[in-house]
């Protein structure tokens, strides 16, 4: 079985290629507990660099990066934001999802002060070096900061070697977007 994972900045992402990837998505998350995989959240996946793991051709695993601007304790962070991450239900437990993340972990390491994400699956991110967020989450909107409190204890962020010293119980917020904020 030939395996490779390959980095794909988004515009360089061919049709089938999108084919692929969202049939992972929508396979993977279809039993989601927040109703699948929607529109936004493929729109939130796009515009950065996306990690294909592909097992005899076909894709099977799905990770992307994303530039967010969190706020720790008000202060801006150029984050990578790792969005859309899945492997295809007939390929779970076999290693794929840890390896493309390690791939994500180096690319967020190398070209961001901090990585993020908003996940249920806790345990996974640990064993790869993420950390929960302690301190409460917010939406930066035009009238002020709003508590996104079902968020919190699922933000995870990577330190990576240019964060800069953050508590993790402070105060985190990001900008706001459609569908799911975080």
């Amino acid at each position: 079985m030939a395996q490779r994972i390959r980095r794909v900045p988004t515009d360089e992402l061919s049709a089938a290629e999108v084919d692929q990837i969202r049939a992972v998505l929508l396979a993977a998350f279809e039993k989601d507990e927040h109703g699948g995989f929607a529109e936004e959240d493929w729109q939130h996946a796009l515009g950065g660099t996306h990690f294909l793991l592909e097992q005899d051709g076909e894709i099977v695993t799905h990770a992307s990066v994303v530039e967010r601007w969190l706020h720790v304790a008000g202060v801006p962070i150029r984050t990578g934001y790792v969005e859309a991450v899945a492997t295809s239900p007939g390929h779970q437990g076999r290693g794929f999802g840890s390896a493309v993340m390690r791939e994500v972990n180096a690319l967020v390491a190398a070209e961001y002060d901090l990585g993020a994400l908003g996940t249920g699956s806790q345990g996974f991110y640990e064993r790869i070096g993420w950390q929960i967020w302690r301190g409460h989450s917010y939406v930066r909107m035009p009238a002020g900061d709003e508590p996104t409190l079902d968020e919190d204890g699922y933000i995870m962020v990577l330190l990576t070697p240019a964060s800069p010293a953050v508590d993790l119980e402070a105060s985190i917020s990001c900008e706001w977007r459609p569908g799911d904020v975080w």
